[in-house]
């Protein structure tokens, strides 16, 4: 499988949190294959004095989506996070994974947009596929555009 995500962080040492999560990414999900450059922006659905570093990666994985979920979770607490929101609302964080979209590399006839394989959807109550949001967010789509197009 073929994975796109999103990686970002506004507290801390941003660059290193994100670094350590693209690591720990290729150490125990899959090989990551490509890397976008760090994006910085202002949170998104909330108020903070602390700006956002974000990027983009592309990761080959044998993980199904609900398998790497667990994993990006996982390197997410081990890296300190804890809750993606408080009350219902996002807040700073350390980092966050999301997983942005799918593709199942062994089959290639009609591939979608990407030119990846097959796109995997996936809607369930702990994850959807594509991510619902992503074509809202340009600290999305900026670092994905770059890793895309190369």
């Amino acid at each position: 499988m073929r994975y796109y995500l999103s990686i970002g962080s506004n507290l801390g040492k941003r660059e290193e949190n994100i670094n350590a999560a693209v690591r720990l990414l290729n150490e125990t999900a899959g090989k990551v294959l490509r890397i976008s450059s760090f994006y910085y922006s202002e949170p998104w659905g909330f108020v903070s004095d602390n700006l956002f570093c974000n990027i983009a990666l592309c990761l080959e994985s044998d993980l199904s989506p609900e398998s790497l979920l667990a994993a990006t979770q996982a390197i997410e607490r081990q890296l300190g996070r804890t809750e993606k929101t408080e009350g219902g609302h996002y807040c700073d964080r350390l980092i966050d994974i999301d997983l942005l979209q799918c593709f199942d590399t062994s089959v290639s006839e009609n591939a979608p947009t990407l030119s990846e394989g097959k796109e995997i959807i996936v809607d369930t109550p702990t994850l959807t596929l594509p991510h619902p949001l992503m074509h809202q967010r340009d600290f999305v789509l900026i670092p994905l555009a770059e890793i895309v197009s190369a």
